[in-house]
């Protein structure tokens, strides 16, 4: 069965009264049309994806929002592109106060779904860019630890990964670190783990979707330039920046050379692109998994975590915490004006 038919399937299920990108009140198990379209720079949307929704789905999500002083004022269905499952989004105009997303994390883990909080929504179909971390987050690899592995040195540099993407040692100390342990690789066992690299699920699909609405694409990353160029060529990325990694004799001298790609380099390159560009910084989105992402995830105007540590999640503003990543248009596309259809 095709994506398309999976999907179209998805929306005849038990919300096809629910007509499509259009607004509704509900009340006493009543819906009712709304006349107007809620207003993205005000209050909050909460949005349930990933899961198969009824109505009392929608009861539970409406009286755990009430727990929390949020009073949901519209809800909408929609389903911003036919590889996707139509997702639910509740509009909360009395409240800018983002529950933390390990609680959603957690009540949406009772309903079978996921749930994120967004404000000030970007919009898919106006010109935005979209910073990401490579290592898993593009790719479902670490490429560092990969390397290690060659080097017979993988569960050393492994645990310091770890340590550094969980925010437990300094990101550029533990580089220093972990490519010291790498001296000595062959230059062509390198180019052999380039040529595999596996991309995350939804990612090169997100990319072609977003390229159709001129949207700027970049990795920031504390990995290495032949992966990230490597990534470049396969998801038609605008640019790259990572890691220059010494060879001397076409062997790793355990160097780094030049300016590393730290927490706050993404987010300085974040920025620098965001005024080249000319964009309001509610145009620009950062995911990543790490620590090392968060910086650069808080200066964007939507900063999600992708299959994120637990200190990612929550101090991220959304998380996609499973599944693809097609799903972040489902923080970009919610309807709040004339969209084109699909």
């Amino acid at each position: 069965m095709s994506q398309i038919n999976m999907a179209q399937q998805a929306a005849e299920q038990p919300l096809q009264h629910l007509t499509l990108n259009k607004w509704f009140s509900y009340s006493g198990g009543v819906f009712t049309p709304l006349d107007y379209i809620p207003n993205k720079a005000l209050g909050l949307f909460s949005i349930a994806f990933a899961g198969d929704f009824e109505e009392k789905h929608i009861v539970s999500i409406i009286d755990f929002l009430a727990t929390h002083n949020q009073t949901v004022s519209a809800i909408c269905q929609y389903q911003p592109d036919l590889g996707l499952a139509p997702a639910l989004c509740f509009y909360v105009q009395n409240s800018d106060q983002a529950i933390n997303p390990l609680v959603l994390q957690e009540f949406s883990n009772t309903l079978d779904c996921q749930l994120v909080q967004v404000s000030t929504a970007p919009n898919l179909y106006e010109p935005g860019l979209l910073v990401m971390d490579m290592d898993s987050t593009a790719i479902t690899i670490e490429c560092i630890d990969e390397i290690a592995r060659l080097a017979d040195v993988y569960d050393e540099v492994a645990s310091v990964t770890a340590l550094a993407m969980a925010g437990k040692l300094d990101f550029s100390e533990s580089l220093n670190q972990r490519v010291a342990k790498l001296a000595g690789i062959e230059k062509s066992l390198i180019e052999e783990l380039k040529s595999a690299l596996p991309l995350m699920p939804g990612i090169k699909v997100l990319c072609q979707i977003l390229k159709q609405h001129d949207w700027y694409l970049v990795i920031a990353s504390g990995g290495f330039v032949p992966f990230a160029e490597r990534v470049q060529e396969l998801i038609n990325l605008d640019e790259v920046h990572a890691n220059v990694l010494e060879f001397k004799d076409d062997k790793l001298t355990g160097k780094v050379l030049g300016t590393i790609v730290d927490a706050q380099q993404k987010a300085i390159i974040l920025e620098s692109l965001q005024h080249k560009l000319g964009l309001e910084k509610s145009q620009t989105v950062a995911i990543g998994d790490g620590a090392n992402d968060l910086i650069m995830m808080a200066k964007a105007g939507l900063g999600v975590a992708v299959h994120g540590k637990p200190k990612v999640v929550e101090q991220a503003q959304a998380a996609i915490c499973e599944g693809s990543l097609l799903q972040l248009l489902y923080m970009l596309a919610i309807p709040l004006e004339n969209e084109p259809a699909l």
